[in-house]
């Protein structure tokens, strides 16, 4: 990594520490009206220049939306959001919020003002209330991630091998669906509920060819009624047809989706190895599998910038010493974001895509 890049990135702090870092900066504190235009212009590398002074938050919108606004990169909100300790759940907007471009030292920030929460026909203090995080604004379309965030699931290589699996359906049934029994093998964890999944496509690792997992397809959700080997599992409810060899999983808690685009602390270079729904030219809003996880430093709200692998074609004009065969160059192609991780692969949404994206291409950290 060059110092440039080093130290650019050491700015880019998450939303808890700039609370410490900018708690002494109150002083500092004055509207974008009376800058310098140098100030302006230094500014300027990192805002949209149709940037607002203030904005009003709306029901619809999502973090990154609100951070295009203010910011050319969206990736780029934490370093610019100033948390104020004194306001309750700093780190999270609600609609009726208001958000207002300051400047603090000469650097821009962007200040929060609780807005009134109405109830009916009664209207509560700003100073006052507290409101339920599934009300807060998500970062990214609950639309899309939300699935994924309570019922997607990658299976680990390794993993399908140990878990419960479908032996059969009552009364010699092929299929089972809602409302049917179905027969199970293996060591059940003693919870009385679990996922049923069906074992999806092998995720492969395009650099290595190494199978890392596989896509984990949620198919319903049962109760054990009775113990044993074979053990009795009531399908509760499908959402597609259980089938011999499906897997049984413990249900998880839905995961938050409260995160903060940022970029990665460290380089990242990986590809993508799948995309939920079989397409073959991916675009904005479509969730791929990417080979990078946990265990290389990614976390949900990490941004990733693809880059549409370079084709490799025949040089027909060369002659001599130079190679037939060249590769061109990546090229920019777009902006996914990770919202959920395992050891080795994530899931990520293409958030931005100029150009159709494909398996392979590469995902790499922010310039």
């Amino acid at each position: 990594m060059n110092i440039v890049r080093t130290m650019h990135r050491r700015r880019l702090l998450a939303p808890v520490l700039l609370a410490a870092a900018l708690g002494a900066a109150g002083s500092g504190l004055a509207t974008a009206t009376g800058l310098t235009a140098a100030l302006q212009q230094s500014a300027s590398a990192r805002l949209n220049p149709a940037h607002p002074e203030r904005y009003v938050v709306q029901r619809g919108d999502t973090l990154w939306d609100i951070a295009g606004r203010f910011l050319r990169d969206p990736w780029f909100w934490p370093e610019i959001w100033y948390v104020n300790p004194q306001v309750a759940n700093p780190h999270l907007i609600f609609p009726g919020d208001v958000l207002t471009l300051v400047y603090i030292d000469g650097e821009p920030r962007i200040m929060l003002e609780r807005g009134p929460v109405v109830t009916g026909t009664e209207r509560l203090s700003p100073r006052i209330r507290e409101q339920a995080l599934a009300d807060a604004i998500p970062t990214l379309p609950l639309e899309v991630v939300g699935p994924f965030l309570t019922r997607g699931r990658v299976l680990e290589r390794g993993e399908v091998s140990g878990l419960p699996y479908v032996v059969a359906i009552e009364e010699g049934r092929l299929i089972g669906a809602a409302g049917l029994k179905a027969y199970v093998r293996g060591q059940l964890n003693g919870s009385d509920l679990y996922s049923v999944v069906h074992v999806g496509a092998p995720l492969v690792d395009p650099e290595t060819r190494q199978t890392l997992g596989y896509e984990g397809i949620h198919v319903g959700e049962g109760s054990i009624l009775r113990q044993g080997d074979p053990a009795t599992l009531l399908l509760r409810e499908t959402s597609r047809e259980v089938l011999e060899g499906d897997r049984l999983l413990p249900p998880e808690p839905p995961l938050p989706p409260v995160f903060f685009p940022r970029a990665p602390d460290g380089d990242i270079d990986g590809a993508i190895m799948h995309v939920v729904d079989g397409v073959t030219r991916i675009g904005q809003y479509q969730v791929v599998v990417i080979n990078r996880g946990s265990r290389d430093g990614l976390e949900p709200g990490h941004v990733l910038t693809a880059w549409q692998a370079g084709e490799l074609i025949t040089d027909r004009v060369g002659s001599g010493r130079m190679s037939r065969k060249v590769r061109l160059p990546d090229e920019q192609a777009g902006t996914v974001m990770v919202f959920r991780t395992w050891d080795r692969l994530s899931y990520a949404l293409v958030m931005e895509a100029t150009v159709p994206l494909r398996l392979e291409d590469r995902v790499r950290s922010p310039l």
